[in-house]
Order: C-alpha cells, then structure tokens, then sequence
C-alpha cells in the first residue's frame, strides 16, 4: 500500500513537471509568434540596416538601392527570419526551463543557483546556434542583391548551399554565432528576473515591469554584440563565400571600415532599436502567460 502511494506521487510529480516543460515551451512558441508582427513590419527596415552591414553605406544611399529593386523584392528573404523567430522563442525558452530544471536538481550545483539561469541560458544559446545558423545562412544570402540574378530562388540558393562543404555552405559564420547566441541568451536569462522584480519593487505593473526589463536586457545584450552580428551578415552574405576564417574575415571588415567603430556601427542602432521593442513585447507576453498558469 505504501509502496503504491510512493510511486502515485512519483508518476504525479513526473507528470507536473513535464507539463511545466511543455509549458514553457507553448508560451516561449506563442509569445514569439506574436510578436513576429513586428519582424514583418519592421523588415524594409531590417533590410536597409543590412545593406549598411554590408556595405557600410548611408541610410539614403540603401534606401535607393531598394527602391531601384522594386516593391516585388522588398520582402525576397522574409520567409528564414519569420520561422525563426517562432521557432527560435519555442525552444530557446522552452529549453533553458529544461536546462535549468536539470541544473536545479544537483545536490551542489556548478554555479550558485541564483546564477543557474544564466547557465541554462548559456546552454539553451548553443542548441540555439546550432539549429538556427543554417537559417541565417539562407537569410543573408536571400537579402544579398549580388545573388538575385545568379540565385534568383530560394530553392537554387539551397541547392548551392548543399553543394559546398558545411564550414563553408549552411554552417559559415558558426563562430561568432555561437558566441553571440550563446553570451547574448545568458545574459538575457540572467538579467531578465532581477531586473523586471527590481522595476515591479519601484511601482511598475508587471507587465510594464516585464516590458522594460525586455527592453532594457535587449539594449545590454545587444550594443556590444552588435558588431559579431556585422561580421555574420559578411562572412554568410554571398553563397560562394565561407572560406576565409574568422580572423582573416574580422581583420578585413575592420580594415573595409577604415578602423572606425562609427562606420562599423553604421545602421546599427536602427536594428538596436527594432531588437529593443521584440524583445520588450516577447518578455511580456510570455512572463504574462506564465503569470497566469500558475
């Protein structure tokens, strides 16, 4: 008898904890979708920030480019971000629960547990980088106007992608992804209760509280890794690239820069901007859903 009411409370609190999991991977999912509005209204503007990347020109001078391209390749390369922001929100916030849930369980824990959700955000950002760089690969060569007439579909585009050895072909730029990904997820999780407690302690409704914390991690996380993101969009932007090492890529951004953090950061508080406000509405949106599961 006891040994049955042993095990009911075990498959109990199984049970629980799975749906917590499933939980939070249904409200990182949902909270990203809503939020992909914004991807969709803010693209032109994405787009025009990434010629600048890439280009390093004015904001005037990208304006025109699209403007000569036309209306019907404003949105050509649309598709890889708004999937990955869906599935990017589901499993980064689904998986850093798992991770933390796992790290919660060790009698002594590698880190002190108020510094476990950052770990767990650390770790949730390499499965991150690993699933999503093809993505970003496919994305950038998409709003690459060098490609158009060469790879004027997307199909082409991962035909040739296919072709090439990995390091060179879905997976160029792994690196500073990896880093970017995973520094970028730690300090969100890490940051993103302490800040939003400390705003609701000063008078700030939760959700307001939620919001600006969202924002302000957003703007933390996002001006000094900034310039990783400039080196992807270079290192990923044409299909037959690849080849040259993160160094050697680093080295000749820099140098195509004239050594000025001014012109490396050209265009880049516009995506600081937009990043600011998806962050702010996912934060909110998804620590408003977990309120109300409890």
């Amino acid at each position: 008898m006891g040994s049955n009411s042993h095990h009911n409370q075990d498959d109990v609190l199984t049970s629980a904890a799975s749906t917590a999991w499933f939980r939070s991977y249904l409200h990182g999912g949902t909270s990203s979708l809503i939020s992909t509005m914004t991807t969709v209204i803010t693209f032109p503007l994405y787009k025009t920030v990434f010629r600048q990347q890439l280009h390093s020109t004015l904001v005037r001078e990208a304006v025109a480019q699209l403007f000569k391209e036309g209306a019907v390749k404003l949105y050509r390369g649309v598709a890889p971000p708004l999937l990955m922001r869906s599935l990017n929100g589901t499993l980064l916030f689904g998986l850093q629960d798992t991770f933390l849930h796992q790290l919660s369980l060790f009698s002594t824990p590698p880190l002190p547990r108020n510094a476990l959700p950052a770990l767990a955000g650390f770790g949730a950002g390499v499965v991150e980088a690993l699933l999503f760089t093809p993505f970003e690969r496919v994305q950038n060569v998409l709003q690459n106007s060098g490609n158009d007439n060469r790879l004027p579909t997307l199909r082409s585009i991962l035909l040739k992608l296919a072709s090439r050895p990995l390091a060179s072909g879905y997976y160029a730029a792994f690196l500073p992804i990896l880093v970017r990904n995973a520094v970028g997820s730690s300090l969100y999780f890490g940051l993103k209760d302490p800040m939003s407690n400390a705003l609701r302690d000063h008078g700030c409704s939760p959700v307001a509280a939620s919001f600006t914390a969202g924002v302000l991690n957003s703007m933390v996380i996002s001006l000094p890794l900034y310039p990783l993101s400039v080196l992807v969009a270079n290192m990923q932007a044409r299909a037959e690239g690849g080849e040259r090492g993160v160094r050697a890529s680093w080295q000749h951004l820099w140098a195509a820069r004239q050594h000025r953090l001014s012109l490396l950061y050209r265009g880049g508080f516009l995506v600081i901007f937009r990043s600011c406000v998806t962050w702010g509405i996912t934060t909110a949106i998804y620590d408003q859903l977990e309120r109300h599961s409890r």
